[in-house]
């Protein structure tokens, strides 16, 4: 198989787009991830890859913590920033510390993780994060797909009750 081919077949997945962060003696870290999943409700874990090479994935093996920032449909400019090497990237954002992680000030979803376990996976590390703190808004989410950012437009048009409620009041 061409290297190619699976690119472009990825290229088509929509993932949704993160910031992972961590904090050590050196500062606040973080880069753009697009490989974050839900792995298990009991106990509630996540998932993020990081390439082998990233000081990002030393400095979390380092300090055993993390943070995803979920960014909404609107904070493409802050996806770009992070994926780029070299630059400040904090001092261009709104952020702060929360729970002892930096936290993206805004953004639609927020998960404060112990790491778990790391499992290789290729080029990839897979960090599995056990979710120590979550928040949410009914923010659109931002997505990558086909090498562009856009969002889920359904969502975006219109707020919807979420599918427990749904749930909830078929059973009544």
């Amino acid at each position: 198989m061409q290297d190619q081919d699976f690119r472009n077949l990825m290229a088509a997945v929509c993932a949704p787009v993160t910031v992972v962060t961590t904090a050590d003696d050196g500062g606040p870290h973080g880069a753009t991830v697009s490989s974050f999943a839900s792995l298990s409700l009991h106990p509630p874990l996540v998932s993020v890859a990081l390439d082998r090479r990233s000081g990002l994935l030393t400095r979390i093996r380092n300090v055993r913590r993390f943070g995803v920032n979920v960014l909404g449909f609107a904070d493409d400019e802050t996806a770009l920033l992070f994926s780029r090497r070299g630059e400040d990237r904090f001092a261009q954002v709104e952020w702060s510390i929360s729970q002892r992680l930096p936290r993206l000030d805004g953004a639609a979803g927020w998960a404060v993780c112990d790491l778990w376990q790391v499992v290789e996976g290729g080029d990839h590390l897979l960090l599995i994060g056990l979710v120590a703190h979550a928040e949410a808004t009914q923010r659109s989410p931002l997505v990558y797909g086909h090498r562009t950012f856009g969002t889920h437009s359904r969502f975006a048009e219109r707020p919807r009750t979420p599918i427990v409620d749904t749930i909830a009041a078929c059973a009544g």
